[in-house]
């Protein structure tokens, strides 16, 4: 059994703090705003703020988990909580795209005055925040998920209050108010885009699935270059979370070694792996002249 650790960019959790209180502010001033204006776009914008405040929240908090020591009965400690939160915070941004594109449907088809100075002004305001929001946790999200999904909320956020205020621009000088629902259903559009791919990764890290980015044939024939190799079976292959990836295998010997001897090769196999596929945790169970299944995927159910 073998662990190797990579250096990473230290994530700041007082920035991500930070962010939570600008958030806070944003959403306080556009709701109001948007009940005041009778603005759908700012409203919507209100609501994508709202849920960027419950997301870094939930980030906030599983990343503090995270940092939380292995235990006898948590023996991979809470490694897993910025997975789940990035998972939730990315379902979460697509329940709520759904949920202003059937909401602006009808106000799309029954458009009602808006006053537009208000959405200009929040929307400036939102913008501002917003990227001071996004600058303070950006290197953080190079080398977390559960960051990632928080950026990514700051990032859309910058994006829809700039098509809020042009929107507001739009009906202030040409008093199309059908422009209101039409940048909320864009906004909506965008944030389903944006979240499929993070609910995709952290889903599959979540099942167990083997990393997109890792052919398990190729692992195969890298260990069975080594001479004293006959066989790899019983593989499986997953990420604790989005950095550590752990494998598991059986390995036939091709002679019956000394203990001392098949812990040697079991070391250059191990350092091979971490150099060749990055992978940072393996456990292997040696075998000579076994008789059990050889499949490199063991199909036998629970």
């Amino acid at each position: 059994m073998s662990e190797h650790h990579h250096h990473h960019h230290a994530v700041s959790g007082k920035n991500l703090f930070l962010t939570i209180v600008l958030n806070i502010l944003i959403t306080v001033a556009q709701i109001v705003g948007g009940i005041l204006s009778g603005s759908l776009a700012l409203l919507s914008d209100a609501m994508h703020n709202f849920s960027d405040v419950l997301s870094l929240i939930i980030a906030y908090v599983a990343h503090q988990l995270a940092k939380r020591p292995y235990t006898p009965s948590k023996t991979f400690g809470y490694k897993r909580a910025e997975i789940l939160a990035a998972f939730f915070n990315a379902a979460l941004l697509i329940g709520i795209g759904i949920f202003l594109i059937l909401e602006s449907s009808h106000k799309f088809y029954h458009p009602e005055a808006v006053n537009s100075i208000w959405v200009i002004a929040l929307g400036l305001l939102s913008i501002f925040l917003n990227t001071l929001s996004v600058l303070l946790i950006k290197d953080d999200a190079h080398d977390n998920m559960n960051i990632k999904a928080a950026y990514l909320h700051l990032m859309t956020d910058v994006m829809t209050s700039v098509a809020v205020v042009i929107g507001g621009i739009v009906m202030y000088y040409f008093d199309l108010f059908w422009i209101d629902p039409l940048i909320s259903v864009l906004i909506a559009l965008y944030l389903i885009w944006a979240s499929v791919d993070i609910v995709r990764e952290s889903f599959s890290i979540l099942m167990q699935f083997s990393p997109s980015n890792i052919d398990i044939n190729e692992i195969v024939n890298a260990v069975q270059e080594n001479t004293n190799i006959q066989n790899v079976h019983h593989i499986h292959i997953w990420k604790l979370n989005d950095k550590m990836i752990h494998l598991e295998a059986h390995l036939d010997f091709v002679k019956n070694l000394t203990l001392q001897e098949t812990g040697e090769v079991i070391e250059d196999i191990e350092k091979l792996l971490h150099h060749k596929f990055h992978i940072t945790h393996t456990t292997f169970q040696a075998e000579y002249e076994r008789t059990d299944d050889k499949s490199m995927i063991h199909k036998k159910e629970a």
